[in-house]
C-alpha cells in the first residue's frame, strides 16, 4: 500500500445520537504480522515473572483501572449505549477481578505434590502455554476484555485482542491502561483486524490458544478453524436464559429481578433474564406486575443517571430485534407492552413483553439480544423445568422460591445450564465459574476456574 492510498477503517457511532465518534484504520497484513511477534517476545519475558510477582502488577492494573474510571466509562457509554451508571459499575467489577485473581492467583498455580500408584513421587504444575487470542463482544466493553487477559496474564500468558469494532476507542484505552504498569511491551496487544484478518491470527504459529465471547454461528466457525490448528478453545456463546417463578416465589421479589435481569445493560447480555416461565398458581400475579412494571421503565439518555434504559449498540440491532419480535406475533405471540420503535434520533427500543410465546417464535426458541422478554406459563413447577430446559441454549437461568434448599437441589439436579441464580438474577462474579452448555458453548472464566483453561499440565514423575 502506498503513502497516499486510503486504509479501510472502522467507524465508531454514539447510539444514542447515531452520530460519528471516531474513525480506526485497519492495520495491514505486515503489521498484524509484527504484533504478534511483539506480543510472543513478551511472554518470553513474562513466564519468567513469578506468580506471586505477576499478581502484584494485575493489582496495579485494578488501580489503574479506577484510576481511568470516569474516562472508560464515559467512553464505553458513548460507543455501545449502556447507561453512565453502569459503565461505573462494570470499571469496579473489572477492578474487582484483577483484585482476586491477584489474590488466588499464586496458590491456584502452586505446583501439587502426589504419590504415584507405583511409589514413585509425582508433581503436577502449571506451565503458561504463550500467546492467546481473545475475540470479544462489544456489549461489554471493559468487562469481556479484562475477564479473560487478566487470567491469561496470571498463569503467565501473553493476551491479543481483537474486540467488537464499534467499541474499538475502548480497546485502544484498556491497552494503554494496561501499559501504565509493568507488564512487558506488547504483552497486552489490541489488534484492529477484519474477520479475514482474524482467520489469519488463529492459524498464525505463535498464537496456542482462542477464546472467543459471541454468537453461535460464529463460534462455530472460530471453534472449527482452531481446532483444525489443533489450538484449544474457550467459546460462550449467549443464550436464552430461563427464570422460573415457581408456585411459592415471593411474586414482588421476583418481579423486581426479572425487570432488572431483562432490561440491564440495555439488554444486550448473554446472560440476562430473557425467557419468564411462570406457573399457572402465580401466572396471573406476576404477569400482571411484571408487565406494569416493564411498561413504566425509564428510556432515554445513557447519561443521565434516572435512566433505566440506554440505546440498543447499533441500527442493525435494533432492526434484528423488532423483526425477531413481528416474527413472533405472526405466529402468535401478543404484544402486552412496547414492540413500537420510537420516532427520534438514536438507536432506542422500548421494554418489551411478549405473552402468548411457544415454541417456533424466535421469542422462544432464539436469543433476544434486547429488553424483550418472554412471558410462558406453565403447569407446575415440574412443567416449568421441562420448558426452561427446552432450548438449545445452557448459559444461565433463575429460579424463584421460598423454598430455597428446594430450589437448589431442583437447580443442581434437573437445571440443564451453566449457571443458576436463586431469587435474584445473573450478575457475574469474580469468586464463581463463568460458561455454559449445550450452544451456550464450553469451558469457564472466572472463579480459579478461567486460570487453568489456558495452561500445560504437566505431570512430571521422579523415581523415588
Amino acid at each position: 500500500m502506498s503513502e497516499t492510498e486510503t486504509r479501510e477503517a472502522i467507524e465508531t457511532t454514539n447510539p444514542a445520537t447515531g452520530r460519528s465518534l471516531k474513525h480506526y484504520e485497519y492495520m495491514t497484513e505486515e503489521e498484524v504480522k509484527e504484533a504478534i511477534s511483539k506480543c510472543h517476545q513478551a511472554f518470553k519475558t513474562w513466564r519468567d515473572v513469578s506468580p506471586e510477582d505477576r499478581a502484584e502488577v494485575i493489582k496495579t492494573i485494578g488501580k489503574e483501572l479506577i484510576k481511568a474510571k470516569d474516562e472508560l466509562s464515559q467512553l464505553m457509554t458513548d460507543e455501545m449505549g449502556k447507561t453512565l451508571v453502569q459503565s461505573r459499575q462494570e470499571v469496579d467489577l473489572c477492578a474487582a477481578i484483577c483484585e482476586y485473581t491477584a489474590e488466588i492467583g499464586p496458590n491456584e498455580l502452586k505446583a501439587e505434590e502426589r504419590e504415584m500408584v507405583n511409589g514413585n513421587r509425582g508433581r503436577v504444575s502449571y506451565a503458561p502455554i504463550g500467546v492467546v487470542y481473545g475475540i470479544q463482544p462489544w456489549n461489554y466493553p471493559g468487562y469481556q476484555v479484562v475477564r479473560y487477559s487478566i487470567a491469561c496474564m496470571m498463569t503467565g500468558n501473553a493476551v491479543l485482542l481483537k474486540h467488537g469494532s464499534n467499541v474499538t476507542g475502548s480497546a485502544k484505552l484498556l491497552e494503554r491502561i494496561y501499559q501504565k504498569t509493568d507488564i512487558p511491551d506488547g504483552l497486552f496487544t489490541v489488534l484492529v483486524i477484519n474477520h479475514d484478518q482474524s482467520d489469519e491470527v488463529i492459524k498464525h504459529k505463535r498464537v496456542r490458544a482462542v477464546t472467543f465471547t459471541g454468537g453461535p454461528d460464529i463460534g462455530r466457525h472460530i471453534g472449527q478453524l482452531a481446532t483444525a490448528e489443533l489450538k484449544k478453545t474457550v467459546l460462550e456463546l449467549g443464550s436464552n436464559d430461563a427464570y422460573m417463578v415457581f408456585e411459592d416465589a415471593d411474586i414482588d421479589e421476583a418481579v423486581e429481578a426479572c425487570v432488572k435481569g431483562r432490561i440491564y445493560n440495555n439488554g444486550e447480555t448473554c446472560i440476562a433474564a430473557k425467557r419468564f416461565i411462570a406457573t399457572e398458581k402465580v401466572y396471573d400475579e406476576f404477569r400482571e406486575k411484571f408487565v406494569k412494571t416493564m411498561s413504566e421503565v425509564k428510556m432515554g439518555d445513557p447519561n443521565d443517571e434516572s435512566t433505566e434504559l440506554g440505546p440498543l449498540a447499533r441500527e442493525d440491532l435494533r432492526d434484528n430485534l423488532h423483526e425477531q419480535v413481528m416474527k413472533s406475533v405472526e405466529n402468535g405471540a401478543k404484544i402486552a407492552c412496547g414492540g413500537e420503535i420510537p420516532d427520534g434520533e438514536g438507536f432506542f427500543y422500548p421494554a418489551t413483553v411478549l405473552e402468548n410465546v411457544q415454541p417456533g417464535q424466535p421469542a422462544y426458541d432464539d436469543e433476544l439480544f434486547g429488553p424483550v422478554a418472554s412471558l410462558i406459563k406453565a403447569k407446575d413447577n415440574e412443567d416449568a423445568m421441562r420448558i426452561a430446559n427446552d432450548s438449545r441454549y445452557g448459559l444461565g437461568g433463575g429460579i424463584f422460591s421460598k423454598n430455597e434448599e428446594g430450589a437448589i437441589k431442583m437447580a443442581e439436579k434437573y437445571f440443564d445450564t451453566g449457571m443458576v441464580f436463586i431469587n435474584t438474577f445473573g450478575i457475574a462474579d469474580p469468586a464463581m465459574p463463568f460458561g455454559g452448555v449445550k450452544n451456550s458453548g464450553y469451558g469457564r472464566e472466572h472463579g480459579g476456574f478461567g486460570l487453568k483453561e489456558f495452561v500445560n499440565i504437566k505431570s512430571i514423575m521422579i523415581k523415588q
